[in-house]
């Protein structure tokens, strides 16, 4: 009966200190899994706006800006609102990009109001909302988007 217990006690204190010894590396990667804003990249990424797709320069900015963005809060999605999210009403058009996370195909819709940025990410079957703070996307004077509005 002693014996089971030991074995168990030592591969638990073993796991606590493999737990809370971890590289920061596999800590960074884990905390990546679970991030609900992460940062894109330009490589694997396709940016459109009002079904005019953004290349080069203007690709690179917006993906900056985006990455650059500051988190504010996420936006609670009931079942079957889905569809208020994705298409709101006195939004305007949003910057679509399509990317990949890992295996998964993401696409974010980017809905740029004065005092926010609403960020509507679709991957799989799931529907996640946020809110970001980004000034440089808030400004409706970015070339970018000025010039092909």
């Amino acid at each position: 009966m002693t014996l089971p217990v030991l074995i168990l006690t030592i591969i638990l204190s073993l796991l606590k200190l493999l737990v809370t010894c971890l590289p920061t590396d596999a800590v960074n990667w884990i905390m990546s899994k679970f991030k609900i804003h992460s940062e894109i990249s330009d490589t694997n990424s396709i940016i459109t706006f009002d079904e005019k797709r953004l290349e080069g320069e203007d690709k690179i900015q917006v993906i900056s800006y985006f990455n650059e963005a500051k988190f504010l809060k996420k936006n609670h999605i009931f079942p079957g609102n889905e569809k208020l999210f994705l298409h709101p009403e006195n939004s305007g058009t949003p910057i679509v990009i399509n990317t990949k996370r890992g295996k998964n195909d993401v696409r974010l819709f980017v809905y740029i109001y004065n005092d926010h940025v609403d960020v509507v990410k679709q991957y799989k079957k799931k529907v996640v909302a946020y809110s970001l703070l980004s000034e440089s996307l808030q400004e409706r004077s970015m070339p970018v988007i000025r010039n092909l509005a």
